[in-house]
């Protein structure tokens, strides 16, 4: 997901999350959250030295109150904004498609579902909830039997041995407490394209 920040984008979408107003670090970094629907939080070590660059290039400035510095996109910075206004345009596409398949399930969600913003997050929830103890408390199917027939079928016994304790440990994580849509939509994206890579791999 993080590969439409390339060559600098993450740069200036920087500078366009400033031209709205003058925000912190943290700030930025959870805007940037959002507008990926939880599926990518830059790290501060992403943000800081790139907001540094930007103050060092004339087009951020900052202001500090209580430990925290605050920035705000300089008239330089409008000017650049400005200018790569096009490449802007096309940042924001690529993002939009990134989190187009999100944006579309949210909007079957609220087309199907009736009621208040309440009573749906009490549906989604539930079905959550049922969902995961579905998924997590069924009896695990039965193992392959120990293959025989040198380093390969240990490799494949092996590979039995890590899938079995892996599915046991997500379904104990799974168990231990509840949580947000957003963080169930994230292990989701990542079991999904933990499959994804395998299929490519042992095809």
């Amino acid at each position: 997901m993080t590969a439409v920040f390339s060559h600098g984008r993450l740069r200036l979408y920087l500078l366009k999350l400033l031209d709205d107003g003058p925000k912190h670090g943290y700030e930025l970094i959870r805007l940037l959250e959002d507008r990926f629907l939880g599926l990518y939080a830059p790290s501060a070590g992403t943000i800081y030295p790139r907001l540094q660059r930007l103050e060092v290039e004339g087009l951020v400035s900052h202001t500090a109150a209580g430990g925290r510095k605050t920035y705000d996109i300089t008239d330089a910075g409008r000017a650049e904004l400005r200018q790569r206004a096009d490449e802007l345009t096309a940042l924001e596409t690529d993002i939009a498609a990134s989190v187009a398949d999100l944006s579309s399930l949210a909007g079957e969600i609220r087309s199907e579902v009736r009621g208040s913003a309440r009573d749906l997050k009490r549906e989604l929830s539930e079905a959550t909830r049922q969902t995961r103890r579905a998924r997590w408390e069924a009896p695990a199917p039965p193992p392959r039997p120990a293959s025989t027939g040198g380093p390969q079928a240990e490799l494949l016994d092996e590979l039995d041995q890590r899938l079995a304790a892996f599915t046991a440990e997500v379904g104990r994580l799974m168990r231990a407490r509840q949580f947000s849509d957003t963080q169930l939509r994230t292990a989701i994206r990542l079991l999904d394209g933990a499959l994804d890579g395998l299929r490519r791999l042992l095809r």
